[in-house]
């Protein structure tokens, strides 16, 4: 019998006693495209990390911390994700660094080295079935550009074989969770990156 690959959804562990946390990802000169408009503004410096898809950084970023705390390995910045050099080593070590794109990125008080994890693929494989619930934007919810797209998604649970051989990515339609495979939580955990969290999906 095949054993399946199990695929965990990875996040930031908020319940890390003074821990810091990370503010929103700006240019290093304070400014952005969109910086008279905060809403574009947030788009723009936010969900451009969701996307899939190795990305072109014309400026530094920077990165506020508040409040200042515990430098954790792994955090979230926004939703995105902010790694130090022992995450890089370490998808470097597992041979998965193509998987994903390591932005250099400014932070607060700190001197070494600071990225955002940018993960390179987005897979079709939510499994609606096994869901708690999934919603869907309908005509009479009128959004045209969403149509048949996932609005919500609860207990999120993924089809094993509609992944492949990835170790980390975002599910299509839902791409505000980063999803890694067993290998990938296991070889985290054995590193002793702080800041993880998993939950099975």
């Amino acid at each position: 019998m095949t054993v399946r690959t199990k695929y965990f959804k990875l996040y930031d562990d908020k319940y890390v006693p003074g821990r810091w946390h990370l503010g929103m990802p700006l240019f290093a000169d304070g400014e952005d495209e969109d910086a008279g408009d905060p809403e574009k503004r947030e788009l723009f410096d936010t969900y451009r990390f969701l996307e899939g898809r190795v990305l072109e950084i014309e400026r530094p970023i920077r990165l506020e911390v508040k409040p200042i705390g515990v430098a954790l390995d792994f955090s979230q910045a926004m939703g995105i994700p902010v790694v130090n050099r022992r995450v890089v080593s370490l998808f470097e070590r597992l041979r998965i660094q193509k998987e994903v794109q390591f932005i250099p990125v400014e932070v607060e008080g700190q001197t070494e080295p600071w990225f955002i994890l940018n993960a390179l693929q987005l897979i079709r494989c939510i499994d609606d079935a096994r869901c708690e619930e999934v919603l869907y934007w309908l005509p009479e919810d009128n959004r045209p550009d969403k149509l048949g797209q996932y609005r919500n998604v609860a207990g999120l649970k993924v089809d094993p074989e509609k992944i492949g051989d990835a170790h980390i990515f975002r599910p299509w339609g839902w791409k505000v969770v980063l999803i890694v495979s067993e290998h990938v939580k296991s070889a985290m955990e054995a590193e002793g990156i702080t800041g993880t969290r998993f939950i099975e999906v």
